[in-house]
């Protein structure tokens, strides 16, 4: 008996459909907007990951060749 009462608390089913169409657009746009986002991030990331890479085989590289100057 108390839990229908609760739950129609927080859930609105509009009588009216015609507004669903604005909360439709603005999911859409935000949907299409994290989307974009996290292709970004990824894209960042390959870059960075290649910069630490690169980096990583120019300190290895200058490891050998000072440790073979050495022998």
């Amino acid at each position: 008996m108390f839990q229908p009462f609760v739950i129609s608390l927080f859930l609105y089913f509009p009588e009216d459909k015609s507004e669903y169409g604005p909360a439709a657009i603005t999911f859409t746009i935000f949907l299409i907007g994290a989307f974009l986002t996290m292709r970004y991030i990824i894209k960042i990331s390959k870059r960075e990951a290649m910069k630490a890479k690169e980096l990583e085989e120019k300190i290895m590289s200058r490891q050998h060749s000072q440790g073979n100057s050495e022998h």
